[in-house]
């Protein structure tokens, strides 16, 4: 059976991967977080598909995205990976991983505990507790959403009565408030990409955006940072992962903040910046891991 990509077959990625895959005669084939399904009790059904596809009978699955859906729908889907993972069916990144790397909250607590500095950071539930936490860590802070990617859903404040109204409108989502103190930084911060033994850094840039995702304009520069790389090392050794993106910031007392971790990582830019064939790496990773289950 060929490599399953969980995502959109209209994706870039998703494409790319399916266009690297041809080179080892390996087929590539997306299939949609949203039509997965799984059996219990009966030998009729299989126990995990998407649609019609049957991922009982992948070399390999590699979850490229993770659509945003309620509780219950996230929750059913780490456990459907769980399960083909119980199946000797290898998923990357597997569903432990992810579980960690998609939740804000619990990724940078993590790393804390192992003694990697983080943004001085509040998670609460309520106004009340959200305007104590801004005139601790303001008045210049950063509300993010606690799933998110992309730089999608992030608000800069730096007034009271702003975020008074943010934090309220969260409040009336019921979303859980997510703030850190804004770090200063040069105009750019550092993407570290880990793939197996291979370890490729950005720098990426914008002069027009305090945002520096590459999705939102930033420009990307192949760098060589043995510090910052490091440090993205020992992030994937606390995720217990090999294949992660982690976003790095400097600030200007030259302290050094992990401010994200990735669990589905892009290589679009970094590609283009290194002038590596990255979607290639990507498959012979895919194929090392698939033989080793």
């Amino acid at each position: 059976m060929s490599l399953i990509v969980l995502g959109s077959p209209r994706s870039w990625y998703v494409q790319d991967l399916e266009r690297a895959g041809k080179s080892f005669s390996c087929p590539v084939i997306p299939a949609p977080f949203t039509r997965l399904a799984g059996s219990l009790g009966t030998k009729s059904l299989s126990k995990g598909v998407s649609g019609d596809l049957d991922l009982t009978k992948a070399k390999v699955i590699l979850v490229r995205s993770m659509p945003p859906g309620s509780l219950e729908q996230i929750v059913f889907r780490l456990n459907l990976l769980a399960q083909l993972e119980a199946l000797n069916i290898p998923v990357l990144n597997p569903p432990k991983v992810l579980e960690v790397a998609v939740d804000k909250y619990l990724a940078l607590a993590r790393l804390e505990q192992a003694g990697i500095q983080v943004p001085p950071t509040m998670v609460c539930q309520s106004v009340e507790e959200a305007m104590l936490a801004y005139h601790q860590l303001g008045p210049d802070v950063v509300v993010k959403p606690v799933f998110g990617a992309e730089g999608r859903g992030l608000v800069r404040v730096q007034d009271e009565d702003m975020a008074w109204r943010v934090f309220k409108s969260l409040t009336q989502i019921q979303s859980v408030i997510y703030l850190q103190t804004f770090l200063p930084h040069p105009g750019y911060d550092y993407r570290v990409f880990l793939l197996g033994s291979h370890c490729f850094t950005i720098r990426r840039k914008s002069s027009t955006d305090w945002r520096t995702n590459c999705s939102r304009g930033a420009v990307a520069e192949a760098v060589n940072q043995p510090r910052i790389e490091a440090i993205a090392k020992n992030v994937a050794q606390q995720i217990s992962s090999d294949f992660l993106g982690v976003d790095i910031i400097t600030t200007p007392d030259k302290t050094e903040y992990v401010l994200e971790v990735n669990a589905v990582p892009g290589w679009r830019a970094l590609a283009e910046a290194h002038r590596i064939d990255i979607g290639k790496l990507v498959i012979e990773y895919l194929l090392s891991r698939s033989t080793t289950k």
